[in-house]
C-alpha cells in the first residue's frame, strides 16, 4: 500500500506575510471565500482603517492591514505592482483556483501539471497581490528534482 502523500506538509513558519491592502476589510473577505481564511482578530481605527489583522489559511498566518501612506505603508495598487507572490500550498488546487477566480481574483498563469510534482497555477487579488496556488502531487528526491532541473536547462544545486 502506498504512503498517502501529505497535501500540506508541516513546516517552519518563522516568517509571516503582511499584506497591505487598500480597503483591508474587503481583501479579508476576499480571502475567506477565495481560500477558506479565518479571521483571527482585527483592530480597526477611529477612521475605520484597518491597522492590524489575522487571518489563518490552512493553518498559516497572515497578517493585513490598509495603507497608511503617512506610515509609508502602500500597497500593490498604489505602488503599481508587485514584486513579491505568496506561495498557497492547497489540496485540491483546481478547486481553489477556481473559487478564487469566482471571487474576484484574475488568472495570471493556467493551472497546469508541473514536472517538479506539483500542480499549479498564478492569480491576482482584486488587490494586487500574486498567489501560487499549488497542489503536491509528487513527493520526489533531491536527485530527481536536480534531473528535472538540469533538463529545463538550470545549474542546479540542490542539497
Amino acid at each position: 500500500m502506498a504512503n498517502k502523500l501529505d497535501p500540506i506538509p508541516v513546516g517552519p513558519r518563522a516568517i509571516t506575510a503582511y499584506l497591505t491592502i487598500k480597503g483591508a476589510a474587503k481583501g479579508i473577505e476576499f480571502y475567506k471565500r477565495a481560500f477558506g481564511a479565518k479571521e483571527l482578530m482585527c483592530w480597526t481605527g477611529k477612521d475605520g482603517r484597518v491597522g492590524h489583522a489575522e487571518i489563518e489559511i490552512s493553518g498559516t498566518p497572515l497578517f493585513i492591514s490598509d495603507e497608511h501612506p503617512e506610515m509609508g505603508v502602500v500597497s500593490p495598487q498604489t505602488l503599481g505592482g508587485t514584486c513579491v507572490g505568496l506561495h498557497l500550498l492547497v489540496e485540491d488546487a483546481d478547486a481553489t483556483f477556481k473559487r478564487a477566480i469566482a471571487a474576484g481574483g484574475k488568472a495570471v498563469r493556467a493551472m497546469e501539471d508541473e514536472p517538479w510534482g506539483q500542480k499549479s497555477g498564478t492569480l491576482q487579488d482584486p488587490f494586487g497581490h500574486r498567489w501560487f496556488v499549488t497542489q503536491r502531487t509528487a513527493e520526489l528526491s533531491v536527485d530527481e528534482m536536480d534531473k528535472i532541473g538540469r533538463a529545463a536547462g538550470f545549474d542546479t544545486q540542490l542539497k
